[in-house]
């Protein structure tokens, strides 16, 4: 891509002079500035560069919303490893649906087969750079943060997914439209989903060793609690300014990870309330299994504990219209063809001024196939801009549609999280009973030793106190038994009872995402089809407008040295730029 370095016009390659201006043309120090991805993300400037992505800020040409597009870097391409990973993220967050997570818009190839991703353009900063601005967070703002990125992990657990590097400069910090902090998780590009064929290879870790659960240093299939110790992490670090762990290396993170326990947070805070320093304690328990049972249950705790200080919640997130008559996105007007236009009537003013009706036969003929190629190209963007209505429509019922799934399996996974913590409450209720039966078991057999003993000894003819009395213990014994045991049966019907509730919650939660699956290839497809319709209409478009180029400047050509036109070349300049 080459550009004008005086009315900043974008040209082919090929292209070796501007038309307006006749300055020489100069290749842009990115090509991609100026370009339009998937024929309606016009590229704008640079936001961020990483080593497997640069990051654009861009607007959508045709509903004017500005949006941030990710583009893999070209080196990495055809790194299947890589590209999978970047596919991952779109779909992962594309798929959770839900306000505390960055919203993806779009995903796919361009035209030169680099993988992009088109996401929400955030305003604001990340937790990593508030926690190195102020230290750490004052309780009142800690807690909503908190709570908010417990709603995300929630969201994206009940959908199988695994974030697997939870940390604060994946966590975005930016206004919602009522004034509030608003949480955005960030980069799902090493997650995971339990279904997904596995990346990394034996022996490989990835993840910030900072913040990585004992399960994630010795396996690669470290599920949800994974992400909850890292939260544990992160809420310990925004009350205190400081880590849980101090080390020098990675290997000796992984070591206190593995068996150091954490300092108690009101040791070094101690503004913190006892609740949360139990669920914090909780959350970083060296035993995936002693952690809280999920995601929904940290966010139901930390909702007391705000509503204990007097901290506001955060608002939950509201439920969708589910009414079918949504009002069609709207569409803005292809501006290309209106410059065009413009800039054909100057074409015929410049010939009208330098040669009156007599006009050379090979400019009014160079004029005529610039005027048809301009209303070629009118029709095809028209055509185009209707095909990318129809694709706006697509992807808001698209959303919609997730939406509706999110909201669905929210409710789902929040019965099932209180189903779990009853389970859970019954298997730590049955444990004392079994501790106490095993206890009498041994009284037991001891009472029987006692019992023989003085049975020897009476063999039917010389009855001894002692004997009735081993009797009466043993009668003791065995009623305290027998009430034990009751109870132990009781526990463990009401347990099979509440395991039972869980599996039903199980089945319709695994329903529910095949319920999703089904929506989303369905929903693929017709976008395929109509993106393929979209790609035909501007590869056709964006043909005929080089050739308008090059017309132009074969027609401005031998009017450029006219001083009489010099004003008309300035309009063009002007309308170019």
């Amino acid at each position: 891509m080459k550009v004008c370095p005086q009315c900043n016009l974008r040209y082919p390659d090929e292209s070796q002079q501007c038309f307006v201006d006749g300055t020489a043309l100069q290749r842009m120090t990115d090509p991609r500035i100026g370009t339009t991805v998937a024929g309606r993300y016009l590229i704008e400037s640079v936001l961020g560069e990483g080593g497997m992505a640069m990051v654009y800020k861009a607007r959508h040409k045709l509903v004017d919303r500005p949006c941030a597009i990710k583009i893999m870097n070209p080196a990495l391409a055809r790194d299947r490893v890589v590209r999978e990973r970047f596919r991952r993220e779109a779909k992962a967050a594309q798929k959770l649906a839900h306000p505390n997570i960055i919203e993806i818009f779009d995903h796919g190839d361009t035209e030169d087969g680099t993988a992009f991703l088109v996401m929400e353009l955030l305003q604001g900063e990340s937790l990593a750079d508030a926690l190195a601005n102020q230290g750490k967070l004052p309780l009142v703002r800690a807690l909503p943060i908190g709570i908010q990125i417990a709603r995300a992990l929630a969201r994206a657990h009940d959908f199988e997914v695994v974030h697997r590097d939870l940390k604060p400069e994946n966590i975005f910090l930016s206004i919602a439209p009522d004034g509030s902090e608003l949480v955005k998780l960030l980069d799902f590009g090493i997650a995971r989903s339990m279904h997904d064929t596995r990346l990394t290879g034996v022996g490989e870790v990835f993840g910030t060793p900072q913040y990585m659960a004992p399960e994630r240093i010795t396996s690669i299939d470290a599920g949800p609690p994974a992400d909850l110790y890292a939260l544990g992490i992160i809420l310990f670090e925004m009350l205190t300014g400081r880590l849980p762990f101090d080390a020098p290396d990675i290997p000796s993170f992984f070591v206190k990870h593995l068996k150091e326990p954490p300092p108690r947070i009101r040791t070094l805070a101690p503004q913190v309330p006892p609740a949360l320093e139990d669920l914090i304690d909780r959350l970083l328990k060296k035993d995936a299994k002693q952690r809280p049972v999920d995601a929904h249950s940290v966010h139901a705790d930390l909702i007391a504990i705000c509503q204990q200080q007097g901290i506001p919640v955060p608002p939950e997130p509201s439920q969708p219209s589910s009414s079918p008559e949504q009002e069609p996105p709207h569409t803005l007007p292809p501006v290309a063809i209106d410059r065009w236009a413009q800039r054909v009537t100057i074409f015929e003013q410049m010939l009208e001024r330098v040669y009156g009706k007599q006009s050379p036969p090979e400019l009014r003929q160079l004029l005529g196939e610039v005027r048809h190629l301009v209303h070629a190209v009118a029709e095809l963007r028209k055509e185009s801009v209707a095909e990318q209505r129809k694709m706006e429509i697509i992807e808001q019922k698209e959303r919609e549609g997730r939406q509706r799934f999110g909201f669905a399996m929210d409710a789902l996974g929040i019965d099932a999280s209180v189903a779990r913590q009853q389970v859970r409450a019954s298997q730590e209720a049955l444990l004392p009973l079994q501790q106490q039966l095993d206890a009498m078991e041994a009284e037991g057999k001891k009472a029987h030793r006692e019992i023989i003993c003085w049975e020897g000894r009476w063999a039917f003819r010389e009855p001894y106190p002692q004997l009735s009395a081993a009797y009466r213990a043993a009668a003791d014994l065995i009623d305290r038994w027998y009430a034990l045991r009751q109870q132990q049966k009781e526990a463990q019907a009401l347990l099979e009872e509440r395991e039972r509730m869980v599996n039903d919650l199980d089945y319709q939660i695994r329903e529910l995402r095949n319920a999703l699956s089904a929506f989303e290839k369905n929903m693929e497809a017709e976008k395929a089809a109509q993106h393929d319709r979209i790609s035909s209409l501007d590869k056709k478009a964006g043909m005929l407008e080089a050739e308008l180029l090059a017309l132009s400047a074969r027609f401005c050509a031998p009017l450029r040295g006219r001083p009489e036109l010099s004003s008309y070349f300035k309009e063009l300049e002007g309308a170019a730029a």
